[in-house]
C-alpha cells in the first residue's frame, strides 16, 4: 500500500467513525425500579407500546391551557457508596437539564416561579437498582452550562451507570399542584459497531437526547399540535 492510499484509508475510516457514532441509539430496558423520588407511585401503571416502563396521565388534564414551564435544577438518586465525584454528579443533572430546556423551549416559555399556565416539571437521575439510594446534592445550574448543546465526554466516576440511564419525572400545575403526568424509565446502550467508538457516557447522553425529544413530542400531541414528530430510538 502506498503512502497516499494509507492517507486516504485513515480519512475513510475516521469519516466512517464518526458516522457510526452518530447513529448510535439506545434502547427501552425490560423493567425499572423506584428511587424514591415520586414519593407515592400508585398511580402508576405499566406504559404501553412507545411509553415510559411506569406512567400517569390525569385524564382531566387541559394541556392546551398551558404555554410556560417551570423547570426544576434535575436532581440525582445514587447510592450512598456510588462512586460518582460531585463534578460528575453536576455534570449529568447539567446535561438532562440543558437537553429539556433545549427541546422545549421552542414550544414553551421558561419562567422560574408557578402561576396560572405554567408547568412545573420536576426530574430526577436515578440508580434506582443500586441500594441505599438517596439524593445526592447538586448545586444550581451554571448558566454557562445551561447554553452547552453536546458534551462528549463524562469523568471517570459515572461509571456507576454504567452505560445506562434512568429518569423519573412529574409535571404538576403551577397553581394548583395538581399531579398532570409521572413517569419512570430506564434505558441503555444499543450495541452495534457504533460502541466501537463510543463509551457509556455517549449511552447516557443519547438516552438524555432521546427524552427530551419524546417529552417535546408527547406534549405536542397532548396539546393537540398538528406537526409532532416522534423522536427515533
Amino acid at each position: 500500500m502506498s503512502r497516499l492510499d494509507g492517507v486516504i484509508r485513515g480519512f475513510v475510516l475516521l469519516a466512517l467513525a464518526g458516522l457510526l457514532a452518530g447513529c448510535a441509539q439506545t434502547s427501552q430496558a425490560r423493567s425499572v425500579q423506584t428511587s424514591g423520588f415520586l414519593g407515592d407511585y400508585s398511580m402508576l401503571q405499566e406504559g404501553k407500546s412507545g411509553e415510559a416502563l411506569l406512567v400517569y396521565k390525569n385524564p382531566k388534564a387541559n394541556w392546551a391551557s398551558y404555554d410556560k414551564i417551570m423547570l426544576d435544577p434535575v436532581t440525582v438518586w445514587a447510592s450512598q457508596d456510588s462512586p460518582m465525584a460531585p463534578e460528575d454528579t453536576q455534570l449529568l443533572a447539567d446535561m438532562l437539564y440543558t437537553k429539556i430546556k433545549d427541546a422545549l423551549s421552542t414550544d414553551y416559555k421558561f419562567v422560574t416561579a408557578p402561576g396560572p399556565g405554567v408547568m412545573r416539571l420536576q426530574v430526577a437521575i436515578t440508580e434506582a437498582d443500586k441500594p441505599n439510594v438517596v439524593m445526592h446534592t447538586v448545586g444550581n445550574i451554571v448558566p454557562q452550562l445551561m447554553m452547552l448543546s453536546n458534551i462528549k465526554k463524562l469523568a471517570t466516576g459515572t461509571r456507576a451507570f454504567a452505560g445506562q440511564a434512568s429518569v423519573e419525572a412529574k409535571m404538576t400545575d403551577g397553581a394548583t399542584g395538581q399531579l398532570l403526568s409521572a413517569a419512570v424509565d430506564k434505558r441503555g446502550g444499543g450495541g452495534g459497531p457504533a460502541r466501537a467508538f463510543e463509551g457509556t457516557g455517549a449511552d447516557i447522553e443519547h438516552a438524555y437526547d432521546y427524552w427530551a425529544q419524546k417529552l417535546r413530542w408527547r406534549l405536542c400531541q397532548l396539546r393537540g399540535g398538528a406537526n409532532c414528530v416522534e423522536p427515533k430510538a
